[in-house]
């Protein structure tokens, strides 16, 4: 059955010890991980609830990635550290770790054909690791803020990261080098007043003919330490560059922690700020969202599971959201 986002409701929660941060489904389905503000990583079972505890981090868990395969999970801290992990293991012990930036690594993604690992952190570096062995591969030097995001482009060859400046760049990962830029800079503020650098390229994603780039963060940032802001979707043409629609949202207050383009083509953010939690849905063709479904707390992280129907999201009160994008009578029967 066809998903259908304006249907889209809370079909359970679950719950920790701490407040969530981010969360991504195992590529099979059957898992959902969550980072913690305890510096845990939890895996819980979606057939039952059940859940098990990853501890080896110094500091909180941002980053969530899997091996092609699904067997091997990597999570990057905010003490600049990678850590690969058994994925499925009834009691996870690290099988290797990697000191990789100086400070906060902010972002990792596994590249298409699951040979590399590309991170990027508050050192604004990117860089492009041995997912076998956790040797590095490459370094890409250029970003002149913080690196927020990181995305392999399907073709392999290329690497998209985006960073605090509201500058994505595109990388030949063979080489080393980068290619071209795309100019994000509605997603960056700065308030000399404050003197903070706000905003940032916040997540990354191509829809499925790869012409178009969606890129996910927050305008509209007047109060940067008072945290008032909009969230905001940029989509640009992939030949061109240029900016196509900045999808906005009307009445909520907060930040794009992600956004994904669900296989139907509509591109859902997870927004979380002063005005909660939210999924917001946008089309291709509208500014302004045609959905958005308020969650029952504010909004840290997001992920779309691969039947395309199940969505979950992280909150601060500690719970996970699980919703579904199909009326309720027929979440009931599966």
């Amino acid at each position: 059955m066809a998903a259908d986002a304006k249907q889209v409701h809370l079909a359970k929660s679950l719950t920790h010890t701490a407040p969530l941060i981010n969360c991504r489904f195992d590529p099979s389905g059957q898992y959902l991980f969550a980072t913690a503000e305890d510096r845990a990583i939890i895996r819980w079972k979606l057939a039952d609830g059940s859940k098990v505890i990853f501890k080896g981090h110094d500091s909180w868990v941002r980053g969530l990635a899997f091996s092609k395969d699904g067997k091997t999970l990597v999570t990057s801290g905010f003490d600049d550290t990678l850590i690969w992990w058994p994925m499925a293991a009834d009691k996870p012990e690290p099988i290797r770790k990697a000191t990789a930036h100086k400070g906060w690594i902010r972002a990792i993604a596994v590249s298409p054909d699951g040979a590399l690992l590309a991170s990027g952190g508050n050192d604004r570096v990117v860089k492009i690791w041995n997912m076998a062995d956790g040797k590095p591969v490459a370094e890409l030097i250029g970003h002149e803020l913080d690196v927020y995001s990181v995305m392999f482009h399907p073709d392999g060859k290329h690497l998209l990261s985006g960073d605090l400046m509201g500058q994505i760049r595109q990388w030949d990962v063979a080489g080393a080098k980068e290619v071209r830029k795309f100019d994000a800079k509605d997603l960056h503020t700065y308030n000399s007043g404050q003197r903070v650098h706000f905003g940032g390229v916040r997540s990354l994603a191509l829809t499925a003919d790869r012409k178009q780039l969606i890129a996910g963060g927050l305008y509209k940032g007047t109060n940067p330490l008072g945290a008032v802001h909009e969230p905001i979707i940029l989509r640009f043409e992939w030949d061109s560059q240029k900016v196509l629609k900045k999808h906005i949202t009307t009445g909520v207050k907060g930040v794009i922690w992600r956004n994904v383009i669900h296989p139907d083509g509509f591109v859902m953010g997870c927004s979380g700020g002063s005005s909660g939690g939210y999924l917001i849905f946008w089309k291709a063709g509208e500014d302004k969202a045609f959905h958005k479904f308020k969650m029952q707390d504010t909004a840290r992280g997001m992920d779309l599971h691969p039947d395309g129907i199940q969505v979950a999201a992280t909150h601060w009160n500690r719970k996970v959201s699980l919703c579904r994008l199909e009326e309720k009578s027929n979440s009931k029967k599966k």
